[in-house]
């Protein structure tokens, strides 16, 4: 049976991120703990006025060929690999001077980093693969039930607090906890490797902090720098990231709109989006479906960003700009505002990315993971089964509403109207628990913003459980409804669309945007 409490009385401390590593060795300083070290983590600490010896003193080998190797040692390995509870182990450890070692903290090269600097060349990046760590790491966590290992500075914190509690000693269940968490690390890193060598590199990047200052964060993926191509503005933040994936993703359904279209986002929802006969026009037309919320958001355009477009925008700060590309007043305009992030995408690679995949969500133990939500029925499919028939336009102007309402968080209400020749969006219903209620708020939006409802089209990403949500749409002016169907009160809705004249569309596919 393993020993559950393992009494740290040597450790090899080799780091190239030296967060919190002053407080950690203070902590290993006051429970008597012999340090050894590597490197730069030992001029370190000798220089934080810490006793630490080399590993060197350990192996009586020194660091050769540029530290390529100076841990890749039977003295390190046999310490962290020897079993406490073989006799023959004990021996063999002993007969070849080879010391235990307890604790063993360790973090890798910045390969990621490196490859994802564009300037880093393959001879940087290449010796930034790291070797004796990957080893170190696999040698200590194979033999947790004797070797703690802490391979991440946010581990620190804990191991301290356990460490204080326990009077020098550790866990089993803390051990093999880590033990985990580095295997996960290493494994990581050797897929970023081999990404590299394949030439499908993962570009990863450190950003401030996550959605809030004491979060932290990063970015990674094959195809950051193709798809969020910044010309312009500080570095983007996390939720930058968030609420430019999610205009990008509602902008992929009007790719191929025969009209320009602009979406305008806050918070990862859309909160008005239109076409136009120019840019200009369509950004109006967006704006006007709410003229509060898109201060200090994002716009989205399918086409290139005019100068006409540029000057408007400028009245009011927006801190993301995303397009296909700018002309040169656009530029000369918009780069005139330094906290204004500017954005070019490729629509070629959009289109590619938005057209399936997986997409990954974690939550608390582990990982969901869904095909990218892409199907969506077209306008010659729509049939009302209210006995009111659809004209070309009305069917033209319920495909737009359905495509928003794609990408509006659920339960999702979406009214759109025709002016002139063109279709926008009027009122926005989003997030709440209850359908009828972003009924209820897309109409008094619309009403707060001056719009009128009569003669709308509107959208629902799932079905009406009860006719209350569509009597709301009724009375707000709605004359066609499109929504998924499915309730076991479907009849009554139907009949309530039918006393009301309004033709409905039921789709049998709901869009859930949780």
């Amino acid at each position: 049976m393993p020993q559950d409490r393992i009494k740290i009385e040597r450790a090899i401390l080799s780091v190239s991120d030296k967060s919190k590593l002053r407080e950690l060795a203070e902590a290993l300083r006051k429970s008597g703990v012999t340090m050894y070290s590597t490197g730069g983590t030992e001029k370190y600490l000798r220089e934080q006025g810490f006793e630490v010896f080399s590993v060197s003193d350990l192996t009586h080998f020194p660091e050769i060929m540029d530290g390529r190797v100076k841990t890749l040692h039977p003295a390190v390995h046999g310490g962290l690999l020897f079993r406490r509870d073989l006799e023959t182990h004990v021996t063999q450890a002993k007969e070849n001077n080879i010391s235990s070692i307890d604790l063993l903290v360790l973090n890798l090269y910045p390969f990621e980093e490196t490859v994802s600097r564009k300037d880093a060349s393959e001879e940087e990046i290449i010796e930034n693969i790291d070797i004796g760590g990957p080893a170190m790491l696999r040698s200590a966590g194979k033999n947790f039930e004797s070797v703690a290992l802490l391979s991440a500075p946010t581990q620190y914190d804990n191991f301290i607090r356990e460490l204080n509690d326990l009077s020098g000693t550790t866990t089993l269940a803390l051990r093999k906890r880590l033990a985990t968490e580095a295997f996960e690390h290493v494994a990581k890193y050797d897929r970023a490797i081999a990404d590299f060598f394949s030439g499908n590199s993962s570009q990863t990047g450190q950003l401030r902090y996550g959605e809030n200052p004491h979060q932290q964060a990063s970015v990674s993926g094959n195809r950051i720098g193709e798809l969020y191509h910044q010309l312009w503005g500080k570095e983007l933040s996390y939720n930058n990231y968030l609420d430019a994936s999610a205009s990008l993703e509602l902008i992929a359904e009007f790719l191929d709109h025969p009209l320009p279209v602009v979406g305008i986002i806050k918070h990862t929802n859309p909160c008005g989006i239109a076409e136009g006969s120019t840019d200009l026009d369509a950004f109006e037309r967006a704006f006007a479906t709410d003229t509060e919320s898109p201060f200090g958001g994002i716009i989205v355009t399918t086409r290139p960003f005019s100068g006409a477009l540029a000057a408007r925008v400028n009245e009011f700060f927006s801190e993301v700009i995303v397009a296909p590309s700018y002309d040169d007043e656009a530029l000369a305009i918009l780069k005139k505002k330094k906290d204004r992030r500017l954005i070019t995408y490729s629509p070629e690679i959009l289109r590619e990315e938005a057209s399936g995949g997986q997409v990954l969500r974690s939550i608390l133990g582990g990982t969901l993971t869904q095909e990218r939500d892409t199907k969506l029925m077209q306008n010659d499919e729509f049939v009302s089964v209210t006995g009111r028939s659809l004209s070309d336009v009305e069917k033209r102007g319920l495909l737009f509403s359905w495509k928003v309402v794609k990408h509006v968080k659920s339960n999702a209400i979406v009214y759109v109207k025709q002016s002139g020749e063109h279709f926008s969006t009027v009122g926005i219903g989003c997030g709440q628990t209850s359908r009828v209620a972003s009924s209820r708020i897309a109409v008094a939006n619309a009403a707060r913003f001056g719009h009128n409802l009569q003669g709308t089209l509107v959208a629902s990403d799932a079905f009406f459980p009860f006719a209350d949500g569509l009597l709301e749409a009724a009375d707000a002016g709605a004359v066609a409804v499109i929504q998924p169907g499915g309730s076991v009160r479907d009849e009554e809705v139907i009949q309530a669309a039918k006393d009301r004249n309004i033709s409905l569309i039921l789709t049998g596919m709901r869009h859930f945007k949780h």
